[in-house]
């Protein structure tokens, strides 16, 4: 059996740049045109070394090893003498390399497998083998699309409910006369392929082909990882790997590639899981020209970082720090500006009761509403709110939070009223309190002042999260945000101080007199300057938050002023190419020496000039927005043809990560799937089932016939296709 794992999964092939070495005067190194050649041969970059894949499982009996003990313990490396040394290893005929081919072909056989050569099957046999092999499958793969759990707490036969497997196994049979009869208590009681081993090799073959089909649309081509960590429902740290990459249609993609537990979160560990997980799926970290991770030390260390350690070996593997994580980074030290929000989550929502009595005052409230011709009817409106409680790690949090609150304002008042007269102790003393604080024209500048400003970053948040966005693209965003800030400091004050008003007005709240003198509340302090509330409001808390908001993000993104990202953005297509530079790409193109040699620039030097006239004389090519449409218009044009180096450059620019956005949709598809239920579940069970689950578009289009024959190929099997 561990033969075959080895021979199912292949010999392993990296794409590296193979380092060379001084052999009689002249560097010499491994040669990937050698994979081509030789079907067995497999590289090892660690050791530096070929093998025979073949030879190392079948060695021969009489001590020779299957024609070379350098292809299967201590390596090949005289690479001086490579094609003489690995035809030699070949032989003839009935070389001992030949034989150990011949008995891997075997191996691969079934049909000259003992087992089936005893138990001679009929074509009816087969076929019913094959009809309830594939009802398994489909029911299987109904499971893993929706995320639902496949065994039962207990699946025998006098069991009311046997598990999603087989429970849904008996309606896909019900009313198929060919199904039924072949399956469950109708087929062989060795056979029926219904057992947890069974069920766990059809999620393997399921995920086996979906990383198949990952590893095929990404080829010969490069590639981006984004990586964090997370702990999963039975305390175990989990590690995801997504890969970013640009496919033959020149969208941007990223695809999980897996996820694995490790024992600690140093950045040698990571590394080499990351580099194991790649290696596993025929990859090399020599591929890698981009990381994106969060700003852990572990992650974006200097010296000894994961980045840090990634970089030691390829160079041209650019860190980017998650553009959303900065970005909630940013909102953590604004929001923190309102902490009495907060304080009224922890007093409001940690009772039932006191949820309930926020949501049925509001539902009176909109009844009334809507009597009162205040409200329209309609689908989707005057939905349900609640207060939901901000997290600093959760993106988006605080905004809705503010956001819902205004809605609801009268409603928590209610509630709030009600503590104070019915609660006893603490609780009666933090009502009084909350109830002094909300009911005052500060809390209300703030919240609206707040809900202004947070719109803003969010709306650059959920652009930043999607999967196909390019770095470009979102410095440009990063910008806007600048901008639109600046201009509320210059312009929002008016608009920002009548919604204040407004709202008071509704709400029954004193309105304060911005010429009046501004009151501290508390003891008067001795000297203190004695202000006007215009200044207060307007100066030490609108101006501050939105100063502090712009602060931070310039110093949270400085990294867009490097050389590396300014050259990059000389490829955006907005505004008829505006901010073409071909000195800047032609710069560009030195960061990566191993896609651009020395004569590779100087031919991109005239395809510049000739592109960049093409394109805009083309109307196709001039109301492009981002260089990810640049890329998907190049290719439906056919200009990556005519302009292979400049397309070149296109797609490194689009591997450059923006956001960990997908790494975090893995941990909450994790989060769904290895529940408190399911807590026990393995860790290649749960990279099998996380992989189909997350990428469910690949899994729509697999073939049935794909993963029949990978199932069968796992393992001998009783029966046969």
């Amino acid at each position: 059996m561990v033969r075959r794992y080895y021979l199912q999964k292949g010999p392993c092939r990296p794409n590296h740049n193979f380092p060379t070495k001084d052999v009689g005067g002249r560097l010499r190194s491994f040669k990937a045109s050698w994979y081509k050649k030789y079907h067995w041969l497999e590289y090892s970059i660690a050791k530096d070394a070929a093998y025979c894949l073949h030879c190392f499982l079948f060695r021969s009996d009489d001590g020779r090893k299957g024609g070379g003990a350098s292809f299967i313990s201590t390596g090949f490396k005289a690479w001086n003498r490579g094609d003489e040394a690995l035809d030699n290893h070949v032989g003839f005929v009935n070389s001992e390399h030949n034989k150990a081919v011949r008995k891997c072909e075997d191996l691969l056989t079934q049909s000259q497998s003992i087992r089936v050569a005893l138990c001679k099957q009929s074509d009816q046999v087969k076929k019913d083998y094959r009809i309830r092999l594939q009802a398994s499958i489909d029911c299987i793969r109904h499971c893993v699309r929706q995320g639902h759990a496949v065994r039962g707490h207990d699946e025998s036969e006098s069991s009311k409910n046997r598990g999603n497997f087989i429970e849904l196994l008996k309606f896909h049979a019900f009313g198929r006369v060919d199904v039924h009869s072949v399956v469950l208590e109708n087929s062989p009681k060795n056979l029926q392929m219904t057992s947890p081993d069974i069920q766990k090799d059809i999620v393997h073959a399921i995920a086996s082909e979906i990383t198949k089909e990952i590893i095929c649309d990404i080829g010969e081509d490069l590639f981006s990882i984004l990586v964090d960590e997370a702990r999963d429902t039975s305390i175990k740290e989990q590690m995801t790997v997504v890969l970013r990459y640009v496919n033959q249609e020149g969208y941007v993609m990223e695809r999980l590639l897996g996820i694995a537990h490790v024992s600690d979160t140093k950045a040698l560990t990571l590394k080499m899981e990351i580099e194991s997980i790649l290696v596993t799926s025929g990859l090399s970290l020599s591929r890698i020209r981009g990381q994106g991770y969060d700003g852990a030390s572990n992650m974006s260390g200097e010296i000894n970082g994961l980045k840090a350690l990634v970089l030691a070996e390829n160079s041209s593997a650019y860190y980017i720090h998650c553009f959303a994580h900065q970005l909630q980074l940013t909102l953590v030290a604004v929001a923190k500006q309102h902490g009495d929000i907060t304080n009224l989550i922890n007093l409001v929502g940690g009772s039932c009761k006191r949820m309930d009595n926020i949501r049925e005052s509001q539902a009176a409230k909109v009844v009334e509403a809507l009597c009162c011709g205040e409200l329209e009817t309609g689908r989707g409106l005057n939905q349900e709110v609640g207060l939901k409680r901000p997290c600093d790690t959760r993106w988006g949090s605080h905004f809705d939070t503010l956001l819902n609150l205004p809605v609801i304002y009268s409603s928590v008042i209610d509630c709030l009223d009600i503590i104070k007269k019915e609660a006893k102790g603490e609780a009666k003393g933090e009502a009084s309190v909350t109830l002094i604080c909300i009911q005052s024209f500060d809390f209300a500048f703030i919240l609206h002042m707040m809900i202004k400003v947070l719109a803003i970053t969010n709306e650059l948040s959920k652009s930043l999260q999607r999967k196909d966005q390019d770095i470009v693209n979102a410095m440009q965003l990063v910008r806007g945000a600048k901008l639109r800030l600046q201009d509320l400091r210059d312009k929002g004050w008016e608009s920002l101080l009548d919604s204040v008003i407004s709202f008071c007005k509704k709400e029954y709240l004193p309105i304060s007199n911005m010429d009046e003198l501004y009151i501290l509340s508390g003891r008067p302090r001795r000297n203190a300057q004695q202000i006007t509330n215009l200044h207060h409001y307007k100066v030490e808390l609108f101006y501050t938050v939105v100063d502090m908001q712009l602060q931070e993000l310039n110093s949270r993104f400085d990294e867009v002023n490097t050389e590396l990202l300014c050259c990059v953005a000389c490829l955006n297509p907005d505004d008829a190419f505006a901010d073409f530079d071909k000195e800047k790409l032609l710069k560009l193109a030195t960061f990566y020496p191993n896609e651009f040699s020395i004569d590779d620039i100087l031919h991109l030097d005239p395809q510049l000039d000739s592109y960049i006239f093409d394109v805009k004389m083309n109307t196709r090519f001039t109301k492009l927005k981002g260089i990810a449409e640049l890329c998907r218009e190049m290719v439906v044009a056919k200009k990556f043809r005519s302009f292979p180096l400049v397309y070149r450059i296109v797609k490194l620019a689009l591997l450059l990560p923006v956001a960990t956005a997908s790494v975090e949709r893995v941990f909450s598809a994790m989060n769904y799937v290895k529940n408190t239920l399911r807590s026990r579940m393995s860790d290649e069970g749960l990279n099998d089932f996380l992989v189909g689950y997350v990428e469910s578009d690949i899994l729509d289009r697999l073939d049935d016939e794909c993963i029949l024959q990978t199932f069968q190929d796992m393992k001998t099997r009783r029966g046969s296709l």
